[in-house]
This record gives C-alpha cells, structure tokens and sequence, in this order.
C-alpha cells in the first residue's frame, strides 16, 4: 500500500482539509495514475455535506472527486492498453461485476454491484472508496479512459460527469441536423450541453432566468436565446421541439418545457432537483410527450464521448484553482458563481 497525500472532510460540517489516505498497490488488472486535474462537480458538495443520506449515506473521512485526468506511472502485468506516460482518465465509477445484463450491454452506471469513486465500499482496502482529491489513483484498467492528447486538461476533467451526463441522452434521442434541441439552464452541465447540441448539428435554444448570459450562450453554440420568464418568447416555441434537455437542479415548472415539445418529442432530465417536480398528465398525454431521466453513461459511451470531444475540440469552461481553494470553491459554487466549473490543479497538492 500507498501513503498517497490528499484533502478530505471530517464531517457534513467540517472543511476540507489536508490528510493522507492509503492507496492499494495495483493488482495485474489495475492501473496506477497521478492525478494531475479534478473537476469540482456539485454532487461533491452533496456528499461531503451529507445532503443525500436518504439515498446514498456519506462515510467519514470523504475524498471526493470523479472528474479526474492523469498520467499513467504504473500499470499491473494483465493490463494491455495502457503503459507508463499515457494520459488517461477516470469518471464516477471504479469497478462493476462486468458479468450482469446491465455490464454486457454497456450500461455499467446501472451495474446492481458498481462501485463509485468516492464514498462506495473498497473492496480492496475495506472502509470505502477515495477519490479525485488526491495524488494519484489506482483503478481496474476496464473503468480507465484514454485522453486526446491535444485536449486542454484541466478543461477535459469535468468532461467525466458533465461530459457524458449531457452528451448520452443527446446521443440516445439522435440529437442531429435538422433537430430542434433546448437547453434549460447555462450552468455546469448546460454549457456542456449547448457545445455538444452545437457540434452535432442541432439548431439549438437555451431557456435562461437570466437575460445577462444571452451573450455567453451564443457564444457557446446557441442559435436562439429564451428567457424562460417571458411568457410571450415561451409561447413562440410551443409545439416544436424534437429534444430538450433539462440541466436545472432548482424547483421549476417542468410543464412549462413539456408543452414545448413536438408529438412524441422528449425532455430528459440530468439536474436534480431536492423537491418533486410536478408533473401534469395532460402536458404528457398530449402530443404523446415523452419526459426521461439520465445517469452518466456507460464507459464505452464515456470513451466515445471523449473522442467526440477530441474530434470536435471540445472542452468544459473552467476556472482552474489550487487545492487550497476548494471550500471558497464550493461556497462560490452554491452562488453559482463560476463559468462553468472548476477544475483543481492537483500540482498545488504537492505544497501541502
């Protein structure tokens, strides 16, 4: 085992703060990776704040991060598609049986048995998983992604759960040319959405509270800008959408972007909302509307989303910090006070 230098939190109310955790040394399937940048996703700050104990139980001391980009430096003699130098990188999932319906039809993020990079059983060293906040991670070769390498790395973290949670429903509802797709809410997971919509040929509007991001959306790939307050542009689209994907994470009237929708047009949701959202049968009956969720995505699709990202040059917007921000960081992040999310620098750790 390895004495691996790290920041963690004590308690839902603790800081995160400088520690050391233990890494396994790796096994002949494993790869070891120094940790080079960690995206900063908000369920991060779920879990380190115990705020979905009804669901998913936070264990004490969390090192979160799931959004990891690194360099190989050592990899077990079975692994045969990495070896020292490469860059690869590691999303929400460490491990899965691979033997279930759900691992050989690619879908490891449903696996009964998958196991999360931070805060799930280790079956390894015992106690649970550690993350992202960290030197270096060692993880079964299955669940390790290669990294274009011409890609912005720090800006490629976030590509792991922002990434893949708004390019899978995109890809699975065949977001295209000539498909009409919004975009609710130009946060964290909206950005990622409208670059993705843009790049795979969508004429695409992003609906916004805010009249002050027209500017940055356009930017950013949109062809129309709603605001979602005006009653009058709503109305405009009404009937007329093939996709709209739904990244707010805020109480909203999901109805209000149901009826947007064409005949048998869908809405995905990947914001979570704390509060049930109600949802008006008459908004799905007619137009025989469709209203869906989605989970990350598997790793096969992770690995082609990457790709994707590197055929197009497609990155997140990030604000790069040193670890020793990270709770200014997350309180900044409740603000929603950043475009469009951070992105650790894991070198900074090295100083600690």
């Amino acid at each position: 085992m390895n004495n691996t230098k790290a920041y963690s939190a004590a308690s839902a109310t603790s800081p995160l703060a400088s520690t050391k955790i233990q890494r396994r040394d790796p096994t002949a399937h494993d790869v070891q990776i120094e940790i080079l940048f960690c995206g900063i996703c908000h369920s991060d700050v779920h879990q380190v704040r115990n705020e979905w104990s009804g669901v998913m139980p936070t264990v004490y001391p969390i090192v979160p991060g799931h959004e990891i980009v690194g360099r190989v430096t050592k990899v077990g003699p079975a692994v045969t598609h990495y070896k020292p130098g490469d860059l690869a990188a590691v999303g929400c999932m460490v491990d899965a049986d691979c033997t279930c319906p759900e691992c050989h039809a690619g879908f490891e993020q449903f696996c009964p048995n998958m196991t999360l990079t931070f805060n799930s059983p280790d079956k390894h060293l015992g106690g649970v998983t550690y993350g992202g906040y960290s030197d270096s991670i060692v993880v079964n070769e299955h669940f390790v992604l290669r990294v274009p390498a011409h890609l912005n790395l720090a800006g490629t973290a976030p590509l792991l759960c922002a990434g893949i949670t708004t390019y899978s429903p995109m890809r699975r509802r065949g977001v295209a040319k000539g498909k009409k797709t919004g975009v609710v809410g130009l946060g964290g997971l909206g950005h990622m959405g409208v670059k993705f919509a843009h790049a795979l040929g969508a004429h695409v509007v992003v609906f916004t509270t805010s009249p002050s991001k027209k500017e940055d959306a356009l930017r950013l790939g949109a062809d129309e800008v709603v605001v979602s307050r005006n009653a009058d542009e709503m109305q405009k689209h009404a009937g007329s959408f093939d996709f709209i994907l739904d990244a707010v994470s805020a109480s909203h009237d999901i109805n209000a972007y149901l009826n947007l929708l064409r005949r048998d047009g869908n809405l995905t949701l990947v914001g979570a909302p704390e509060k049930h959202l109600e949802v008006s049968a008459f908004s799905l009956l007619m137009g025989r509307r469709n209203l869906s969720g989605s989970l990350i995505g598997g790793i096969r699709e992770t690995q082609e989303m990457l790709d994707f990202c590197g055929k197009h040059n497609i990155t997140a917007d990030v604000e790069v910090i040193p670890i020793q921000k990270v709770n200014e960081a997350y309180t900044r992040l409740l603000k929603s006070d950043v475009k469009y999310r951070f992105s650790i620098d894991m070198a900074s750790l090295k100083s600690e």
